[in-house]
């Protein structure tokens, strides 16, 4: 039984490293768009003088890529 029980404990272990990495890379897949996309956005508002156009097509353009990117990792997760 000892030994059964070590197994288990390091299964729980290994489970919770890969969920651990899963959410950090989540956090990039999530975060990563939204800040390049929206600070080019507002560089390019700043720069061509039209106030939330730019930022509001890097924002909605991050959400799209950001939404691809959980479907192909969840997919990738799943399978």
């Amino acid at each position: 039984m000892g030994n059964k029980e070590q197994k288990s404990e390091a299964a729980k272990k290994t489970t919770f490293w890969m969920m651990l990495g899963f959410a950090w890379q989540l956090g990039y897949v999530i975060s990563l768009p939204i800040v390049i996309l929206g600070f080019g956005g507002a560089y390019a508002d700043k720069y061509f003088g039209t106030s939330p156009l730019f930022i509001l097509i890097g924002i909605v353009a991050a959400v799209s890529l950001t939404s691809v990117g959980l479907y192909y990792k969840i997919k990738k997760m799943i399978m």
